[in-house]
């Protein structure tokens, strides 16, 4: 047992005080009923307060970062960085899965990859850190984990507004679609550079570059914009 939970401190990088804490927040309610553990022997409580203070440090972090983002968008990031799949994601990346104690039905049907418990065990796992080590370093740590997942879905959503934006600007004037059609590929397979060309009414709009089709949409999108202000 404590050699399994040490290998997970040295994976995620935090040294508990308290063993036991770790222990229960990698205990999933399956493995408590099957092995007869007490009432609140599973990681639904740490998950709770993990859930809770994840927001938290969050809601924080994106406040002082983006200080141009209205309420609105600050709702939308938050909600898309603390969302089920973000944090099956992370958990995925510290390999939390492989360290948790699941009842054998769980460990058959897969639990070990499944998103809902993978997102819940993490929770859990930051409600332990919170309980350890305070809310301080709690909140140092988490971040330290989480300001990459903030990056990705912000860039995500800012990629996702070129398109939307420029397709509201054409509905302004045209009821016809603007189209996207890639133009270019160049460079190996592991390594691909796309270009496309965004049209309206057969009317070159912008062109863009990107590592995949959809990057490559986005940009030309944008480049699109930035022509459609001047």
């Amino acid at each position: 047992m404590d050699k399994h939970l040490t290998e997970f401190e040295n994976l995620i990088g935090y040294k508990f005080n308290d063993k036991d804490i770790l222990s229960l927040a990698l205990t999933h309610s399956s493995y408590a009923n099957e092995h007869k553990l007490g009432r609140f022997e599973y990681n639904e409580r740490l998950e709770f307060l993990g859930d809770a203070v994840l927001e938290f440090f969050v809601s924080r972090y994106i406040y002082e970062k983006y200080p141009e983002l209205p309420e609105g968008e600050l709702t939308k990031l938050r909600a898309g960085v603390v969302c089920e799949g973000s944090l099956a994601k992370k958990a995925l990346e510290i390999q939390l899965g492989d360290f948790l104690f699941l009842g054998k039905g769980e460990e058959l049907t897969g639990g070990r990859k499944r998103e809902s418990i993978l997102a819940d065990a993490f929770e859990a796992v930051i409600g332990a850190v919170i309980i350890d080590g305070g809310i301080d370093s709690a909140e140092k740590y988490v971040m330290g984990l989480m300001k990459n997942v903030i990056d990705s879905v912000r860039n995500s959503f800012m990629l996702m507004d070129y398109k939307t934006r420029l397709q509201e600007e054409i509905q302004k004037f045209s009821k016809e679609p603007v189209s996207y059609v890639i133009t270019k590929e160049t460079g190996p397979d592991h390594g691909k550079l796309f270009e496309s060309e965004v049209s309206h009414c057969s009317n070159i709009l912008g062109s863009g570059l990107g590592k995949s089709k959809k990057e490559a949409e986005q940009n030309a999108a944008k480049d699109a914009l930035s022509k459609m202000k001047k």
